[in-house]
């Protein structure tokens, strides 16, 4: 028997079905699930913390306010563009001190128009602390993927602490697997055989992203 026919061989015994098995997975061996689902135990201004941290390790720039100082942010992270996508249900305020002409998110809009605004301002799914992750499935404020995708500024805004867990795990219990789902760990990046790093390559070349929290008691 070669090592071909063994590594088949144990695929075969491990999907033999039981007595119990119905349906379309019957047949297929459970999958453990009793590894770790989040690494420590953190309160919510740690879990913002550590995103933060893991953000800016990812070359992201990171930024904290409210409610109060987010049009007055926004506007100055936006100074520079003369064009900002604004995907549907973005919170009209959010933009109020920006002088930056809106383009809204439309399905007939080209990559090449897309390729000529300057910036674009979502809100996300949720953020991932353990990881420096930000998820996008497409919902309110967040418009479709190709608006985070072809800009070269990306301008995310995260609820703290509602829109942050500690682990991917916790994540995947709140998405929906249904959704375009783009996960975000900073901004578009590779590199060469000889670790040269080049930004913008293949996403937005700068990503700020708001850390939306309550008031400072």
């Amino acid at each position: 028997m070669t090592t071909k026919d063994r590594i088949l061989a144990r695929i075969r015994r491990a999907q033999r079905p039981t007595p119990a098995d119905t349906g379309p997975a019957a047949g297929l061996a459970a999958v453990p699930r009793d590894y770790l689902h989040v690494h420590g135990a953190r309160t919510p201004a740690q879990s913002a913390d550590l995103l933060a941290a893991h953000l800016a390790e990812y070359r992201a720039r990171v930024h904290r306010t409210d409610e109060a100082g987010l049009a007055p942010l926004l506007g100055r992270l936006l100074s520079d563009s003369r064009t900002v996508l604004v995907p549907p249900g973005l919170p009209a305020h959010w933009l109020a001190r920006t002088s930056a002409t809106p383009v809204p998110d439309q399905a007939s809009s080209t990559p090449h128009e897309l390729d000529g605004v300057d910036s674009a301002v979502t809100g996300c799914a949720l953020a991932i602390a353990e990881t420096g992750t930000i998820v996008l499935d497409g919902g309110p404020g967040q418009g479709r993927r190709r608006i985070t995708l072809i800009p070269d500024h990306h301008v995310c805004v995260v609820r703290v602490p509602g829109q942050v867990v500690d682990s991917v795990p916790q994540a995947l219990a709140r998405l929906d697997p249904v959704r375009p789902l783009t996960w975000i760990s900073g901004p578009s990046a590779t590199s060469d055989i000889e670790l040269d790093r080049v930004e913008g390559v293949h996403g937005p070349r700068t990503l700020d992203v708001v850390l939306l929290g309550p008031p400072a008691q």
